[in-house]
């Protein structure tokens, strides 16, 4: 195992932050009627995007989910870019045409968040497959939620993955609800990593709000997907503070639970971390927070200031045109 240092510690930091304030900006913004269309928010789970994508390198892939600002950010996607997408200008990612759920940066490895629940599983085979093929030194990772656990597709991902031993990381943020259901409901067992075995791959349970933990478990993971030894199921038991979407009441939450997840921030957590081990201040710490907020304000300020798309490109990119009746 790879020990934590000041420079990884920090840089995990660094994104927590970005993550963070993007998703507070992009949650104003749509209340204030800014933002068209749906989005959902990793605000609480910054912990599993930063401790993930810290392990892998720039080469590597990773496959998102409905729910996928952070793991973007974290793979060095550009936050201007991100947030033009979300308020539907020409300067976004899909020029304005993909909004939330749809967010893409080959150049990063991020290979796209998905509005298919469970479809990142056979995308992240696809990469994994290529990598192989190609014999890139590369490897891919599929973020999922327990939710996408129960889907046929993650189970045809996922025994493929390991008969082919690919270079291959399942990722579970298992956020406690999958839309409006609670774990239990749809999930038979405890842990959605108790069914590794049965693929015949490592499967580990953490504790998808502590950074050093998922960072130290996927260099693990990682070594052994790299080495050759096929795929590895991670499970990070997290929690999203915000609804399932933007609006969305969480009436199906028991009172006080969200309060109680928000005394244990990620933030806090790692912050303790680099006070205690590395001896970093208060004062240090808040530096990087002061300077993200101002990052993430001009990526709104970027967004607010850019072009709408205007009719003439509205065939720009499209595979097949037919006749419109």
């Amino acid at each position: 195992m790879i020990q934590l240092t000041l420079e990884t510690a920090r840089a995990m930091h660094r994104s927590m932050c970005r993550i963070r304030y993007f998703e507070e900006a992009a949650s104003a913004k749509y209340k204030d009627g800014d933002l068209p269309g749906f989005i959902h928010l990793s605000i609480g789970q910054e912990a599993c995007a930063a401790g993930v994508c810290i392990a892998l390198e720039s080469t590597d892939y990773i496959t998102s989910t409905h729910r996928g600002h952070g793991h973007c950010l974290a793979k060095g996607g550009d936050a201007n870019r991100m947030m033009a997408e979300l308020f539907a200008k020409q300067a976004g990612y899909s020029q304005g045409r993909g909004g939330s759920m749809h967010i893409a940066d080959v150049s990063v490895g991020m290979l796209g968040a998905n509005g298919i629940v469970g479809q990142s599983m056979p995308l992240g085979v696809g990469a994994a497959l290529t990598a192989q093929v190609t014999d890139s030194g590369s490897i891919a990772l599929a973020f999922f939620g327990e939710g996408a656990s129960g889907a046929g597709v993650a189970h045809e991902a996922m025994n493929m993955a390991s008969l082919w031993r690919l270079p291959l990381i399942f990722f579970c943020e298992a956020n406690r609800y999958a839309e409006l259901s609670p774990y239990e409901i749809h999930v038979p067992l405890a842990n959605v990593a108790d069914r590794a075995p049965a693929y015949d791959m490592p499967g580990v349970t953490i504790d998808g709000g502590d950074a050093v933990a998922v960072f130290e478990t996927m260099t693990e993971a990682v070594a052994r997907a790299r080495g050759g030894q096929g795929p590895t199921l991670v499970e990070a038991k997290t929690y999203r503070w915000h609804g399932h979407y933007e609006g969305d009441p969480q009436r199906y939450k028991p009172e006080g639970e969200t309060e109680a997840e928000m005394a244990r921030d990620p933030i806090r957590r790692l912050e303790a971390v680099l006070n205690d081990s590395f001896g970093i201040d208060e004062a240090t710490l808040e530096t990087v927070h002061r300077e993200e907020k101002v990052a993430i304000a001009a990526a709104v300020a970027f967004a607010e200031a850019a072009d709408d798309p205007t009719p003439d490109e509205l065939t720009a990119n499209v595979y097949a045109e037919g006749a419109i009746v």
